[in-house]
């Protein structure tokens, strides 16, 4: 089967909206969210109805926000890469405020709905997260940290996520209770145990599906900007 080309920079944009879909239905189906984005969606339930105007994509940036800064002091330094990733973050976040303006129109009455709305949520993102694996462009700030983090500390980044992953579901449930009172899981349940189980297996098969229909290349002359690596010429790879 001939391969389809297609651009770092188109994967970059659909992996970023596919992420913020698949956050949209899992939001929806209140069945449990990842745990990386669990934090940001406490402190989202937590101030939206102080402020208003504090959106779930708000929530998520300034979360964001607070960990570059928090990277960067355990590292002692800050690059140019490091501020970009903030940038996809705040391009993520608008993008998941657009989705969940259009989420509100789905009905979750019944827990039927609840149910496809959750695993059409974790199907989606995965998508996404694979697409985000296949640019050179400057990722979220999560996925920035463990790498930098594991760099830094010698530690496999395989290893290092899942501890990651790991603390940051403990700090979503240290910080439901804290805010909704003791034993009230707000943004981490059951469906957030079936993320963690479920993410890596069906990110690894989207990646295959990808690399069996598509070979990337670059658009634009960006990459040797973010990666110093030179730029991938469409008449250069394989399709």
């Amino acid at each position: 089967m001939r391969k389809q080309a297609l651009s770092a920079e188109l994967a970059y944009a659909v992996g970023l909206l596919f992420i913020a879909l698949g956050v949209m239905f899992t939001e929806k189906a209140d069945l449990g969210l990842s745990m990386v984005v669990a934090p940001a969606y406490i402190l989202y339930r937590w101030l939206n109805p102080i402020w208003s105007f504090f959106s779930f994509g708000m929530a998520e940036y300034c979360f964001q926000a607070l960990l570059l800064a928090g990277m960067a002091l355990v590292l002692r330094r800050f690059r140019m890469s490091y501020l970009l990733s903030f940038v996809t973050a705040v391009i993520y976040g608008l993008m998941v405020d657009g989705c969940m303006l259009l989420g509100a129109f789905l009905p979750a009455d019944t827990f039927l709905l609840r149910g496809l709305w959750f695993v059409i949520g974790v199907v989606i993102c995965s998508a996404g997260v694979s697409l985000m694996f296949h640019t050179y462009l400057s990722p979220e700030v999560y996925e920035l940290a463990v790498k930098e983090l594991s760099a830094r500390f010698g530690v496999e980044i395989h290893r290092f996520k899942t501890g990651y992953d790991i603390a940051s579901c403990l700090v979503g449930v240290a910080l439901s209770f804290l805010i909704f009172g003791f034993g009230n899981f707000v943004g981490v349940k059951w469906g957030t145990v079936i993320c963690a189980l479920a993410n890596g297996p069906v990110i690894g098969a989207f990646s295959h599906l990808y690399e069996r229909g598509f070979v990337f290349y670059d658009a634009f002359a960006w990459r040797p900007f973010f990666t110093g690596e030179p730029r991938l010429e469409r008449e250069n790879v394989k399709a």
